[in-house]
């Protein structure tokens, strides 16, 4: 784990702006060629899971309004930032409530198994990002419902709908 200071910064070209800029001696220590999540800590509170991206510049990990409200982070503010590798198979720990589904369901397991990565990953966050455990159930169970009508193929706004109406059982 490195600890750093930080700073909040902004591109100007697009919604995604805010970032923390990450220099390359400490990039190429998180990195491998198959390997760029990572965890980050901000003010000692996390970790979060993110990724490192290249810009034309410099290397960083996006901030969302979620984290920098929370955080009171303005632009070229400096605060305290840890970051670690993310050795999370799916740069996000597994929801118990959608592993039990693939323990109990081979098929959507299998389904699951044969999307990529970043649409795993997506999945797992999917549910993650729910607080209560009833709610993390509906979505999973849509998410593997899904899985199998669709025979493995991801069609986001029928899974949206999908997901629309476990919430309202």
């Amino acid at each position: 784990m490195i600890e750093f200071q930080g700073k909040l910064a902004a591109f100007e070209f697009n919604h995604w702006q805010y970032h923390i800029p990450i220099s390359d001696e400490i990039s190429t220590q998180m990195m491998d060629t198959e390997h760029r999540r990572v965890l980050i800590w901000i003010k000692s509170e996390g970790p979060y899971h993110m990724a490192l991206m290249k810009s034309k510049d410099y290397w960083y990990v996006l901030v969302n309004q979620e984290i920098r409200t929370r955080f009171n982070l303005v632009e070229k503010s400096t605060f305290s930032v840890k970051i670690d590798r993310d050795h999370s198979e799916f740069g996000h720990e597994m929801p118990d409530e959608l592993q039990v589904l693939m323990d109990q369901d081979e098929e959507g397991a299998n389904y699951f198994k044969s999307l990529t990565p970043g649409k795993q990953r997506m999945m797992v966050y999917t549910v993650t990002k729910v607080k209560s455990p009833e709610s993390r159930m509906k979505k999973a169970l849509a998410i593997i419902h899904h899985l199998k009508l669709a025979k493995g193929k991801l069609d986001y706004k029928q899974l949206n709908e999908l997901i629309k109406y476990y919430n309202k059982l």
